[in-house]
């Protein structure tokens, strides 16, 4: 059942926001849709087999098990439902922040995470183009987060489904009026943010590493209000993968491992 309610409401969402980037879109997109979107969600489906058959549901049963057996911080004491759903929501909000900015400062998971930043252009396809081993370690990384806190399991449903919307809605390319936008990157990331994240240039690419909250990144000095370039001008994508023939589903599954074979080489 979990996992029905999730993928009913990533469906809907995704519905929604391609059928917005549809009608009104941020940006041109020179690159053909019909290749990308293969190749995303081609990665998507693959994710998503590999994760049923291995670790499927782990989230929600580890935060079920650890109220039964009164593991983690929110299990120690005594306390509303709603304060436990709400700190379990800001925590590993703040916690997947933290495990985004460490994919791109630590060598071996930024090897994983470029496949999500090879993209040449930005859609909510985007949102779910990710490398299978980095999927199964954020998936160990959020269940340990989740044991920590002692998260209630209604609540990582919350987050999943929260997290998933959030993360499609930052990357699609839709077009929000300049006033609208203003008030809503005071608490959301908004896909303007998102973007300069996206961004070939280091700097900005380095920064707006919020998926949900855009606090966290003005808290710890990574927010960026304004890219270097217009937003419908700006190169979206990694300096050293401009190549979109070299950007097939077989390469991006290598890709992690490419930078081993050089190293050893080296040596």
């Amino acid at each position: 059942m979990e996992a029905m309610i999730r993928l009913s409401v990533a469906l809907a969402i995704f519905l929604a926001m391609i059928s917005w980037e549809a009608f009104s879109p941020r940006r041109s997109l020179p690159i053909e849709r019909r290749s990308r979107w293969l190749i995303n969600l081609g990665l998507a489906g693959f994710n998503m087999l590999m994760m049923r058959l291995t670790v499927g549901g782990v989230a929600y049963l580890t935060a079920m098990k650890a109220t039964q057996q009164s593991f983690g911080l929110l299990n120690q004491f005594t306390s509303p439902l709603w304060f436990k759903i709400l700190i379990t929501l800001l925590f590993l909000d703040v916690a997947i922040y933290a495990q985004h900015v460490l994919a791109h400062q630590w060598q071996w998971l930024w090897r994983l995470h470029q496949v999500h930043h090879t993209d040449l252009e930005m859609d909510a396809t985007t949102a779910v183009r990710f490398h299978p081993l980095e999927i199964m370690l954020s998936m160990a990384y959020k269940v340990l987060c989740i044991v920590l806190i002692g998260a209630n399991p209604l609540a990582v449903i919350a987050f999943e489904v929260i997290l998933n919307a959030t993360a499609t809605f930052n990357h699609s390319n839709v077009y929000i009026s300049p006033r609208l936008e203003k008030w809503l990157r005071y608490v959301l990331i908004t896909p303007d943010l998102h973007r300069i994240h996206h961004s070939v240039i280091p700097k900005e690419t380095d920064s707006n590493y919020g998926f949900s909250l855009s606090c966290w990144d003005k808290l710890f000095k990574t927010f960026t209000p304004q890219s270097q370039s217009p937003q419908t001008e700006m190169a979206i994508g990694l300096a050293t993968f401009r190549n979109k023939d070299d950007l097939n589903f077989l390469r991006l599954l290598i890709l992690p491992f490419q930078a081993l074979k050089k190293l050893k080489r080296l040596l």
